[in-house]
């Protein structure tokens, strides 16, 4: 895949997460799930297909995962997650300095 190309799917991606993160409706439920005394996550993978314009083949198409465009993830680990961890004695990089 060629680097603007790569770039334009890396922006539409990006404006995905953004669009969802603005979404006052999402933010809504999911602080009524909080509310209700649950911890929550959201994961959604989107698959992109694109192929040059007057190509009829769908196996030169170029798939590509938004999550894998994304450059600014963020890893949120619960209570939970760290004591789960833990019995399995795996230890954060940032935990050592804690």
């Amino acid at each position: 895949m060629d680097q603007q190309l790569k770039q334009l799917m890396k922006e539409l991606g990006d404006a995905i997460n953004e669009s969802l993160s603005d979404s006052e409706s999402i933010a809504e439920v999911v602080s009524r799930i909080k509310e209700g005394g649950y911890d929550i996550f959201l994961v959604l993978e989107a698959t992109i297909g694109v192929s040059k314009q007057g190509e009829q083949t769908a196996d030169q198409a170029s798939l590509v995962s938004a999550r894998s465009l994304s450059s600014n993830a963020e890893l949120k680990i619960s209570d939970q997650d760290l004591k789960f961890l833990k019995s399995l004695r795996i230890k954060l990089d940032n935990e050592e300095n804690e």
